[in-house]
């Protein structure tokens, strides 16, 4: 088969699944770099246990998205041979893992955003996608669980883990004001009942957040006027990188068969 898909060649629907399931994917991969540095054995482990919940996650939406196209596209053309551009994700799902306090920061972050997002889109007037979202949700009550409690630990820990997961807030929370920022592909899925009014998400997740960072004895840093474009397909070197990485063995073998 010769690839051609580009997202601007793709049809409204499958592109907004396009958008889901680049999250589930480039944060996947962020967590599955974890596996074998995690600080201890149980943490490895329920950390790559995430990684493979959001992976398998990419993949139904990728599925989907490949029956949307037709012929021979597969989940794996999809994922291993599109270019960076060619990805809608979020700005933060890209960003590297730091250290342990970086990464629980960022899951966090994002668990209580993808937990209210899947929560309105099991309501989606598309079955499809209603469905995976119903699935997907008994797994992202336990990523908040598991992210929300860290969070705490490391904040209200020792001062050295409070000072350093207080950097890590400073530093990501950034990127937090792109989950309410509708990109092209949310417009129009607003519009046709298929996704959630990201903006209206953003009241819950600042309660929700706010509650957790005084929990956790932290500051919420001042609000950040920058504005993200990753999910307009607009990325910096990181994630070059990451599908460098994670395309390669695809790419130079397009043939190759287990």
């Amino acid at each position: 088969m010769t690839f051609q898909m580009k997202w601007d060649t793709c049809d409204d629907l499958t592109n907004y699944v396009l958008q889901l399931g680049d999250d589930a994917l480039v944060l996947g991969h962020r967590l599955s770099e974890w596996c074998g540095h995690g600080p201890i054995l149980e943490q490895d482990i329920a950390l790559s246990n995430i990684s493979l919940d959001l992976i398998g996650l990419a993949r139904q939406y990728y599925q989907y998205a490949a029956e949307l196209i037709g012929g021979d596209m597969t989940e794996d053309h999809i994922a291993y041979l599109r270019d960076v551009g060619d990805f809608h994700n979020h700005s933060m799902m890209e960003q590297p893992n730091g250290h342990w306090g970086d990464t629980l920061v960022r899951q966090c972050l994002y668990d209580v955003f993808h937990q209210d997002y899947l929560t309105a889109l099991t309501r989606s007037s598309d079955q499809r996608l209603a469905a995976i979202a119903v699935k997907a949700l008994k797994e992202v009550n336990y990523h908040v669980q598991f992210s929300s409690e860290w969070l705490i630990r490391l904040g209200d820990g020792t001062q050295e883990s409070h000072d350093k997961v207080q950097n890590s807030l400073q530093g990501l929370m950034t990127y937090s004001a792109e989950f309410f920022q509708a990109s092209k592909a949310d417009v129009w899925a607003l519009k046709q009942g298929v996704g959630p009014d990201v903006a209206a998400l953003k009241p819950g997740w600042d309660s929700r957040m706010d509650a957790l960072i005084s929990q956790a004895t932290l500051s919420r840093p001042a609000a950040d006027a920058a504005i993200w474009q990753g999910k307009e397909g607009s990325h910096g070197e990181f994630l070059a990188l990451l599908l460098s990485e994670m395309q390669s063995l695809p790419r130079s073998y397009p043939d190759a068969t287990w």
